[in-house]
């Protein structure tokens, strides 16, 4: 699509993939979002520890623009390494409440799942130990055994 013409000093919405190409070329200074600020970062976090339930994320995509962001702009954005910590601790708490919960749903048999205010990359993480659970489940559930056909013979 078209961008520009940009004006220096103004700042202008861009999509990350040129924000971070300008910034690489010294052609910019990124801002970053509003929500990459330790004390909101902080209280995400602690929101996240204290909830049984999945907290909803300032970003479906907090994780990755945090690593780009950081990666690329970190002498942009104040407070960088505090920022990552916090982002770190608080996929930490998601991962292992994720954990929690897929070990909970397949010790208890369960049909079917609630994934509420989880991030695509999130579920991504589990998503080859849950697939795999359910079918391994399914296979119990069925009386069949791997290698097995339904239609086995007594000779």
């Amino acid at each position: 699509g078209d961008l520009g013409p940009f004006n220096p000093g103004l700042p202008v919405e861009v999509p990350v993939w040129l924000a971070i190409n300008l910034k690489q070329r010294q052609k910019c200074r990124l801002i970053p979002p509003e929500w990459m600020d330790v004390g909101k970062l902080e209280e995400i976090r602690d929101r996240e520890r204290k909830e049984d339930t999945f907290t909803p994320m300032p970003s479906p995509y907090y994780m990755e623009l945090t690593k780009l962001l950081l990666n690329y702009a970190s002498d942009n954005i104040p407070r960088a390494d505090e920022i990552r910590t916090l982002v770190k601790d608080t996929w930490d708490t998601r991962v292992a409440k994720l954990r929690l919960s897929a070990d909970s749903f397949v010790r208890q048999q369960e049909a079917h799942a609630k994934l509420d205010n989880l991030t695509l990359m999130e579920i991504n993480t589990t998503g080859t130990f849950l697939t795999q659970a359910l079918d391994h489940m399914y296979k119990l559930r069925t009386n069949l055994q791997p290698g097995e056909s339904s239609h086995s013979q007594d000779f």
